[in-house]
């Protein structure tokens, strides 16, 4: 196998775009959709299988995310699942549960007209049902995805976690990513990889 066979990037063609058109790819979708790419990706499950996988994000972390993935794949990285989220109708739950890795899902953040990094296609998600998004609200534990209760406690072994000095961290971090496993204070999102708030400010400045 060739470098680069497997692994390609491609601008989104028109059936593409009838695909993720009304999904992801929302109706009041701000992001313009010649900054998206498409990416054909191999990635092995713990079985040690090879299997194709999809993925759609800015063209900004493209050429980055293609290089993490392929030495992902050839380290034996385990990944079950690298699915269009469309595939999922962009509900993000219902995606998670099922343990799936993604990147562009259009949305704003709650009760502002600022777009998420995952919106902007700026932000991946890596094997999402065993490291779960986790914050204390009001007193009220949210976890996300709901199923993913028992993941929660790090210090466990189980299947496909994601721990700060593993491959995937280490990749994702050495192009410029920050890990949710650890980058913030009030809330922990361990299946989580976005470019820092300075470098999305810098190619999106009128996102506020």
């Amino acid at each position: 196998m060739s470098d680069t066979e497997g692994f390609k990037i491609s601008k989104i063609d028109d059936k593409l775009f009838a695909r993720i058109k009304g999904k992801t790819f929302k109706d009041d979708c701000t992001l313009p959709v010649e900054d998206l790419r498409y990416l054909n990706l191999l990635h092995k499950d713990l079985k040690g299988n090879t299997l194709k996988g999809e993925m759609i994000c800015n063209v900004h972390i493209a050429k980055d995310l293609i290089k993490i993935f392929e030495k992902l794949y050839r380290s034996n990285y385990p990944i079950e699942k690298i699915r269009l989220m469309d595939e999922y109708n962009a509900d993000d739950e219902t995606a998670m549960r099922d343990n799936n890795s993604s990147c562009f899902n259009f949305r704003f953040i709650s009760h502002t007209t600022r777009v998420s990094k995952h919106g902007l296609g700026l932000a991946v998600d890596i094997n999402t049902l065993y490291n779960p998004y986790h914050k204390i609200v009001d007193g009220e534990e949210i976890i996300e995805p709901a199923t993913a209760k028992e993941y929660l406690d790090r210090t466990k072994t189980f299947p496909y976690k994601i721990e700060e000095n593993d491959l995937c961290c280490k990749l994702f971090k050495e192009h410029g990513f920050n890990w949710g496993g650890n980058c913030w204070d009030n809330r922990q999102d361990f299946q989580h990889f976005e470019l820092p708030d300075q470098k999305v400010e810098e190619l999106y400045p009128d996102n506020k």
